[in-house]
């Protein structure tokens, strides 16, 4: 008996980095697909990754990403992946270029924001052009957010 599995059966996976948009002001966003072996693109359909505290850099003219955690797959072997090992990204050769002049610039980082699976079941990571926040802008940050949820609630109310 072969069992099958549809794609539209599958959940969602979207794995955010909520602290990455506290921490910085996200200036762009780019979708990289990821160089995975089979033992995490397995985990990663069962939701086990992390994005705290990952960002990107560039060695040789390729993107890396450091500090991206995929937990080890349960059911693996002696053939199972190490959890927090850099990963190459995969982007065009313009955005490449463009990420790398940007990097330039004194305050800027890329960091990883999203890993999701598309519609094909490829895993991709949205990483961001980034500038670090400084005290003083989170608060108002977080005020923003508090004065639009009360708004959106209000309109809610009267509708």
């Amino acid at each position: 008996m072969r069992y099958c599995v549809d794609m539209a059966e599958v959940k969602k996976i979207n794995i955010r980095n909520k602290r990455a948009t506290f921490d910085y002001e996200i200036l762009e966003e780019y979708i990289a697909g990821i160089v995975l072996v089979g033992t995490e693109i397995k985990s990663i359909r069962l939701s086990k990754a992390s994005l705290v505290d990952c960002y990107c850099y560039f060695e040789k003219n390729e993107l890396w990403i450091r500090g991206m955690n995929i937990s080890e797959y349960d059911w693996g072997t002696c053939n199972n992946h190490i959890p927090k090992r850099d990963r190459k990204l995969l982007l065009n050769r313009k955005e490449l270029n463009k990420l790398s002049r940007a990097l330039q610039d004194k305050g800027l980082t890329i960091v990883g924001l999203r890993l999701f699976l598309n519609e094909r079941g490829l895993a991709k990571v949205a990483i961001g052009l980034a500038r670090g926040r400084k005290s003083y802008d989170k608060r108002e940050y977080l005020k923003a957010n508090d004065a639009k949820r009360e708004m959106d609630q209000a309109m809610k109310k009267y509708k």
